[in-house]
């Protein structure tokens, strides 16, 4: 495994780490993410209504229905009698995001040290790169649609004589791991931080990453089909359009292209101090 690993680039020597450290930036780069994201959309929208939220879904939705492509609402009631099909997608939703994205840094850092940098400084500036989405675009997202909470747009229906969406929120309905109609969870999280899809941007990182950490058929399998599971998870739970997915693979490709050039604008950093040293 770790010849496999090195062949991958063969003239970069493995840069000089710390797991500590790594820990540290992470941790803290995704604490500030948190507190950042978490200052737009439900958390600043007090006693008015979600109207721009609500609105900009409907853009989304109208784009979708011009593409062929809006079928969320089919997909979500056909598996909606089966409870416990649900509740595995919910709790897929909450836990596979963080679980396979920190396994897959720990591989890294283990195993292929060479390519830590540049996918870490690709998954970082992804991550930075949603917030602008998140602050300039809020999305409501289908399971908030028809929702009377101070979140949902079931007001607006009502005063704008629109029919209802039909979706579900199947937190709320079926159950999972938390929700996010809990008081803390209400109050900390920005539901409406939906366009791009991180969900979908993440799981093709850990696809790419995985793709090149090991060449074993069976977990090359796993590793493709995971972000079309992430994508189905986002749909059938009632978290996001189809587009948002799209939106997170375009948002996951100008991340790469920020971790390249990082990447060698390190490196050529590191060799002018080499040779003035």
């Amino acid at each position: 495994m770790v010849a496999e690993v090195e062949q991958l680039s063969p003239t970069k020597a493995a840069p000089r780490l710390f797991w500590w450290k790594e820990v540290l930036l992470i941790g803290a780069f995704y604490m500030i993410y948190t507190f950042s994201r978490n200052r737009f959309g439900s958390a600043r929208l007090g006693d008015s209504k979600p109207t721009q939220a609500f609105d900009n879904a409907r853009h989304l939705i109208r784009i979708e229905q011009a593409l062929g492509l809006y079928h969320e609402h089919a997909i979500q009631h056909f598996f909606l009698s089966s409870r416990w099909f649900i509740w595995l997608w919910n709790v897929f939703y909450g836990t596979f995001h963080f679980i396979v994205t920190i396994g897959l840094f720990v591989w890294m850092y283990l195993r292929a040290r060479p390519m830590f940098t540049k996918w870490r400084n690709a998954i970082l500036a992804t991550t930075a790169l949603a917030l602008v989405g998140f602050s300039l675009f809020p999305v409501m997202p289908p399971r908030l649609l028809d929702n009377t909470s101070r979140y949902g747009g079931a007001a607006i229906e009502a005063e704008r004589n629109i029919d209802p969406f039909g979706f579900h929120d199947t937190l709320v309905e079926v159950g999972g791991l938390w929700s996010f109609s809990s008081g803390t969870m209400s109050k900390l999280s920005n539901q409406y931080a939906a366009m791009p899809s991180l969900h979908c941007g993440w799981a093709t990182w850990c696809a790419l990453v995985g793709w090149r950490l090991t060449r074993r058929r069976w977990a090359r399998a796993l590793l493709v089909t995971y972000p079309f599971l992430t994508l189905f998870c986002i749909v059938v739970t009632g978290n996001h359009y189809w587009i948002d997915g799209l939106g997170g693979l375009a948002t996951l490709g100008i991340g790469f292209a920020i971790g390249h050039y990082f990447d060698v604008w390190n490196d050529a950093r590191l060799a002018r101090r080499a040779a003035i040293a």
